[in-house]
């Protein structure tokens, strides 16, 4: 089998297909026994590793050198407090499940954000910190959410915007079908060259979708444009029946009114923008809640910029100069955009029906380093869940004293997984077959008690 070519096109090689006859069966047999009653899910993932200690677990009886710059702040739940960059989420814990007790044991960014988008550790294939995308890859979340819960007619089951997971020029695996195939890649929307996500370039840029794309005189002439280069990369990366597959879902998405409708951003009343802010990060979280809206079942908004190019930009990957980064740029907007979702999620009645995942590849060391930043760490970080039938204002686990290990309740990538597809419907021992026809469980872990 050829090794895949990933497409730096406008819209990547994804598929609507239906579950096959055996996995059909099994859900529709289990349909309603699922814990959680969510609908669709948004995930949010902090690309470069947020630091656990400066924003959900906070350790203000730690040592200067362990506890870093920022204090904590009470929030609207008892006994729970976050960053105190963090206001406006402290707002919204009683919609909030957070678990400070996730670990597994990648240091290197690709490898761990391949281990929590795919709820498996990664290949050894090969020695490098980098982890370009292969054909024998574990299924991502989104190709497991593609294989079992359909879209309406037109729209893919999950996408992924706005920006790719790059680091230092390469596309990291985790994100795609792997061995379900490529008919399970998501759909990739990014941005515009320069594009900022919360006022500096992020960097690393390629030809794609703008998120603020919206229809006018010149929307033909782009969705052709857009086509084009699709059936261009097509052509180079794959064979007939998945290029004759891939293409009737791209016309069958520029198409749609549906799709159409979910982009244009304009029809919201000014407050909604003035909420989720008028920067990269908040337009894709709107974006992301009217793509649901319409349809969709995944949604993954990368809530960093781009490429974790040398430490600077806008991205969580803080090794220097972390706090000011954090207090001045990364916090305050992902606080402002990320509570306004959930807020207009409930505002909207859909709360209750979409899973929000908070999500990230690991944590960032308890010592402050001499460059005043934080290094990866993947022996604790903190995650956190709303929607979707979870009960809010909780805490689930618990770290030690300074955030170096998970003390009680620990859990790592497989749980969480478990716990997204409970919440989703999809029993966790559903089973999934590889090319050879061996069936695997989508989840290697058991769902986290979090639901209502």
């Amino acid at each position: 089998m050829k090794r895949r070519r990933f497409l730096q096109t406008s819209l990547g090689v994804a598929g609507l297909s239906l579950p096959d006859f055996l996995g059909l069966r099994k859900l529709q047999a289990a349909e309603g026994t699922g814990v959680g009653r969510a609908k669709s899910c948004i995930v949010l993932f902090c690309w470069g590793g947020i630091s656990q200690l400066d924003s959900w677990d906070p350790k203000p009886d730690a040592p200067k050198e362990i506890r870093g710059q920022f204090k904590p702040i009470s929030t609207a739940t008892p006994g729970i407090q976050v960053s105190e960059h963090m206001p406006k989420l402290a707002r919204h814990t009683e919609k909030l499940a957070i678990v400070r007790s996730a670990h597994h044991g990648s240091p290197a960014h690709g490898r761990a954000m391949y281990w929590n988008m795919t709820g498996r550790p990664p290949p050894q294939r090969a020695l490098a910190a980098n982890l370009p995308p292969a054909p024998d890859d574990w299924p991502s979340m989104g190709a497991v959410v593609s294989k079992f819960r359909k879209a309406p007619a037109g729209l893919p089951p999950a996408i992924r915007l706005p920006y790719p997971l790059v680091d230092n020029g390469t596309l990291q695996a985790g994100e795609y079908g792997g061995w379900l195939g490529m008919k399970y890649d998501p759909i990739v929307i990014s941005t515009k060259n320069g594009k900022p996500f919360g006022g500096v370039s992020r960097g690393l840029g390629a030809a794609n979708i703008d998120p603020t794309l919206t229809t006018g005189e010149d929307r033909l002439k782009k969705r052709l444009g857009l086509l084009r280069g699709l059936e261009a990369g097509l052509a180079r990366s794959q064979g007939t029946d998945l290029f004759d597959h891939s293409r009737g879902l791209a016309v069958n998405m520029l198409e749609n009114p549906q799709v159409q409708e979910a982009f244009k951003l304009e029809k919201e009343p000014e407050k909604i923008h003035r909420a989720y802010g008028e920067h990269i990060c908040g337009k894709s979280m709107l974006l992301a809640r009217r793509l649901i809206e319409a349809g969709v079942p995944l949604a993954t908004v990368v809530c960093a910029a781009g490429d974790l190019n040398g430490s600077k930009g806008d991205h969580w990957d803080t090794h220097g100069d972390g706090f000011n980064r954090l207090k001045n740029t990364m916090l305050p907007v992902f606080d402002g955009s990320a509570s306004a979702l959930l807020a207009d999620l409930q505002e909207r009645g859909m709360l209750d029906e979409t899973l929000v995942v908070f999500l990230t590849e690991f944590g960032r060391t308890p010592k402050v380093s001499n460059n005043g930043g934080r290094d990866h760490y993947p022996n604790s970080y903190s995650v956190a869940f709303a929607g979707g039938g979870i009960q809010g204002g909780q805490v689930y686990g618990k770290s030690d004293k300074i955030s170096s290990k998970p003390i009680h309740k620990a859990c790592g990538p497989a749980e969480l997984h478990a716990t997204i597809y409970e919440a989703l419907g999809i029993p966790p021992d559903t089973h999934i077959h590889d090319r050879l026809g061996r069936p695997f469980p989508i989840a290697d872990g058991e769902p986290l008690p979090l639901f209502s």
